[in-house]
């Protein structure tokens, strides 16, 4: 077996990996960046119903054990839910979706996170090309 790539005619090398660049599935099919957001998300949602919780039981013991019952549920409910959204889309789709919809509904917001370069367009759209 020689150590030198298979290279055509042309100089340029035959096998180039196409998934070099992409993040792997870490758990339940989400990536690090996908796994981040769903645990800061169910984390914020389950603090923000444990501190009435913990105030009502008296016990302040409530807000961190709904917190880690909540990011559990969230990753379980979020990894299967996105798994099903993200099936047979390209790696992009996600943030662009979160972009897309910033830019509709906040787009002050969407200033922050890169939304403002998005094209958001409604019509027909026609590539200027005289007869040919």
């Amino acid at each position: 077996m020689s150590d030198t790539p298979e290279l055509r005619g042309d100089g340029t090398v035959t096998f180039l990996p196409h998934r070099l660049n992409r993040q792997p599935v870490i758990v339940r099919g989400m990536t690090a960046d996908e796994l981040w957001m769903t645990v800061g998300l169910s984390a914020a949602l389950s603090l923000i119903a444990g501190i009435p919780l913990a105030w009502l039981a008296r016990s302040l013991a409530v807000a961190p054990t709904l917190v880690v019952v909540g990011i559990a549920a969230g990753l379980f409910l979020g990894g299967g839910v996105l798994r099903r959204r993200k099936r047979g889309r390209p790696d992009t789709w996600l943030y662009r979706q979160i972009q897309w919809q910033l830019r509709c509904r906040l787009p002050s917001f969407a200033r922050l996170l890169g939304g403002q370069d998005l094209i958001v367009r409604a019509g027909r759209w026609s590539t200027r090309r005289g007869p040919a």
